[in-house]
């Protein structure tokens, strides 16, 4: 089968490839008895339309548009006579077919033999040939005084005459009014708008830039594939700046310092060694960059100079000290308060204060530093410059329309109360605005969602309100939902585009998985205890409810399940685990639940193993969507994770591809991923992490936890992933006790944050 003209097909990415026990698992899957055309029908339904729907899609578009623009082409010609006498001898044709003249003579003679249609077409091309010639020997002949003129072209050649006579003067051409132009045709009024264009991607490097890089690597032995990711970290300048410092190589994730140390090694020789300021400084940025991908905004000192002994530099402190030096870290320390004024002793409390060790030195980069400093900055504005008002109503909307800033609690049934704050507040006249963190969570928020939008569509300025000339959204109060999932810049962002007195309701539940990204905005500013703390008391219904709220108190409690709300299905190693998840979601689910299969979502650990995210993906689509994977191994219908930027993931399914790249559609709209995106950027769907699924709810879920699964659970990752199903939820249970000490113990570990103590020094009062 023949790719359609102008598609790309990028090459698949090796890591999706199904390995040979997830194919004879997916296999063993098949051969058991199954529904008339269950294994068939995707392959029936599905596979043929990439190969001819672009075809019939653009072919009658390409006949329309020739035939269009053969049209007109006669009247854009210089010569008008021929466009003329083509219409007076249609009309002529056309009036003798009236009035029965054309043909009838020969169809009422007898004595003419009976032409063939071949005959009668040439006849009559001959007949209109004819006529066309003699009215243009007609208009070549000289033209009687106004003969066949009328309106316009009669007084335009009668004013010729009168200034050819004297009768009139030349002037009053041009000193008559002009001709009223051709109406237009109507167009709708332009509505002015102040809402920002959605910021476009970052500039592909120039070519020249790349092809340098590319030569550089080569040198230095590194894959010349990584040229366009270190042209677009490093700039224009990135090849001399390899050149200058091989260790900016670290700057493109996924390259590791010994991979860098191999680079500079073959461009520098002996002229480099462990303790290179350049390698000690680019390792601190590398440390810190990587703490940042756990959610740290910041580092203890004494963990950076740990990190650096691991990776060889003989001297860790001068190495920090060079790297603060050269303005690519910060320190923070917390400033010791005062101590009192006067002879008195010191008492008890002040001894124990004075025993206190002093607060750690942090190193931060500036990036991070910058945006808590903003976030804090941002919220103390929103609190101290927020009028108090008296608002009637519930705890919530009192606390809100006392303070510029409040904190609300409570699982995913409290997500109605800040919802029905929002309404409320419109019936108050307030300009209010609902934010959720993914597209999946403005859905599950049902009827009410219908004016809720998410928080990367509210920034990039593609939904929500306008902003006036400031920047600031036209907003009175904005009500953002899953807040945990607030990363600090994000945060900072949101906030700094918040106009003074503008309240901000910040909702969530602590007990999720928290951001994506670094800091953890929602968890201290819970902690800080500056601003009004709503706890909501409604309780999740139902027996998933029930799980759910157990796993949160660190209680992982046999729950009642008569409407097979809750399955568990034992297994005893991950390629079982692989096979009885296939088979759940294609068959037992929509069979004893009802729930459809693109309904269904399947939860794991991580993206690696033998039954994380890329083996199971590579089953579900043998199972539900077989394809070649002709478009860098994605077929239509596929169910795709596309990640627009680091740590937020968007899920959608496969429409086309073309010479731009992959078309997905991901809730009601239609996105496009560049072609040179697609191995990076995408993944397939039927299978997420519990990070990916976070701010999503579907209406059933498959938890997998197979046996080599047990060191990645965490209390909040197992109450994240059970929280994802509204309807069904079902475990393939591979970890034996080690899920329920995961729920006991498994304590996600600490970020280390600096917005806290920014917030307490800010927003603290005296009594505090």
């Amino acid at each position: 089968m023949t790719e359609p003209s102008g598609e790309t097909a990028p090459e698949a990415p090796e890591d999706v490839e199904p390995t040979e026990d997830v194919q004879e698992d997916v296999q063993e899957g098949a051969a058991e008895p199954e529904g008339p055309g269950t294994a068939e029908e995707p392959t029936t339904a599905e596979e043929p339309a990439p190969a001819e729907e672009p075809a019939t899609a653009q072919e009658p578009d390409a006949a329309e548009a020739s035939e269009e623009s053969g049209t007109p082409e006669p009247a854009e010609e210089p010569e008008e006579s021929a466009t003329a006498d083509s219409a007076d001898a249609d009309a002529d044709a056309d009036a003798d077919e009236e009035s029965g003249t054309v043909g009838e003579a020969d169809a009422k003679s007898s004595d003419t033999p009976e032409l063939s249609d071949a005959q009668a077409e040439l006849a009559a091309q001959r007949e209109l040939r004819a006529r066309i010639e003699a009215r243009k020997a007609e208009k070549e002949g000289p033209l009687a005084s106004g003969a066949k003129l009328s309106g316009t072209a009669a007084d335009l050649l009668a004013a010729v005459r009168a200034v050819e006579g004297g009768a009139s003067s030349g002037s009053t051409f041009y000193e008559a009014p002009e001709p009223a132009p051709r109406r237009p045709a109507p167009e709708t009024a332009q509505v002015a708008t102040v809402r920002p264009a959605v910021p476009a991607q970052a500039p592909v490097p120039a070519p020249g830039t790349t092809a340098a890089v590319r030569e550089v690597l080569a040198k230095g032995g590194a894959p010349e594939a990584l040229a366009g990711q270190v042209a677009a970290a490093l700039g224009e300048g990135a090849a001399q700046a390899l050149l200058d410092d091989p260790w900016q190589l670290l700057a493109v994730p996924g390259v590791r310092p010994e991979q860098a140390d191999g680079f500079a090694r073959a461009l520098l020789g002996a002229a480099c060694g462990p303790d290179d300021p350049r390698r000690t400084v680019a390792l601190t940025v590398w440390l810190l960059e990587r703490a940042a991908l756990q959610g740290h905004t910041a580092l203890e000192i004494g963990t950076v100079r740990a990190g650096l002994t691991g990776h060889a530099v003989p001297d860790p402190e001068s190495a920090v000290d060079e790297a603060v030096s050269a303005g690519a870290v910060l320190v923070f320390q917390e400033e010791a308060e005062e101590e009192p004024e006067g002879d008195e002793e010191p008492t008890e409390a002040a001894e124990a204060v004075a025993e206190e060790p002093a607060s750690p030195v942090l190193l931060g980069l500036d990036r991070y530093a910058m945006a808590e400093e903003s976030l804090a900055d941002g919220l103390a504005r929103l609190v101290k410059t927020a009028t108090a008002d008296t608002w009637e109503g519930s705890e919530l909307e009192r606390a809100v329309g006392a303070h510029g800033l409040v904190l609300h609690t409570g699982g995913e049934a409290s997500r109605a109360e800040p919802v029905a704050l929002a309404t409320a507040a419109r019936e108050r006249g307030l300009r209010a605005l609902v934010a959720v963190h993914a597209d999946g969570g403005r859905r599950a928020l049902g009827p009410a969602g219908a004016d809720a939008v998410t928080v990367a569509a509210l920034l990039s300025g593609a939904a929500g309100p306008g902003r006036d000339e400031e920047g600031a959204f036209a907003l009175d109060l904005l009500v953002v939902l899953d807040a945990p999932q607030l990363d600090v810049e994000t945060a900072a962002v949101l906030v700094e585009s918040l106009p003074d007195g503008c309240r901000l309701v910040l909702s969530g539940d602590p007990a999720v998985l928290g951001a994506p990204g670094a800091g953890q905005v929602f968890a201290d500013a819970l902690a800080a205890r500056v601003c009004p703390r709503i706890a909501s008391r409604v309780p999740d219904p139902g027996p998933l409810g029930e799980l759910v709220s157990g796993i949160g108190a660190g209680e992982l409690n046999q729950v009642e399940a008569p409407g097979k709300e809750i399955v568990i299905v034992p297994v005893r190693d991950a390629g079982e685990a692989v096979h009885r998840t296939v088979q759940l979601v294609a068959d037992s689910v929509p069979r004893a639940i009802g729930v459809p299969s693109e309904q269904t979502q399947v939860v794991t650990v991580g993206h690696g193993g033998s039954a994380g995210t890329r083996a199971l993906n590579a089953a579900l689509k043998q199972r539900l969507n077989p394809g070649p994977g002709r478009f860098g191994g994605y077929d239509p219908g596929d169910r795709v994770a596309y990640a627009p930027v680091p740590g937020r993931t968007v899920t959608g399914t496969v429409l086309s591809a073309d010479a731009e790249g992959l078309r997905l559609r991901c809730g009601d709209e239609e996105l496009l991923v560049p072609k040179e995106r697609v191995e990076s950027a995408l993944r397939h769907g039927w299978a997420l992490t519990a990070h990916q699924a976070t701010g999503a709810r579907w209406p059933a879920v498959v938890v997998v936890l197979p046996g080599d699964a047990a060191g990645g659970l965490s209390r909040p990752w197992v109450y994240t992933a059970f929280g994802r199903a509204e309807r069904h939820l079902s475990v393939v249970h591979g970890v034996d006790q080690a899920l329920a000490r995961a729920v006991a113990e498994g304590v996600a570990p600490q970020r280390t944050t600096r917005l806290r103590p920014l917030l307490e020094a800010l927003l603290a009062t005296p009594e505090e």
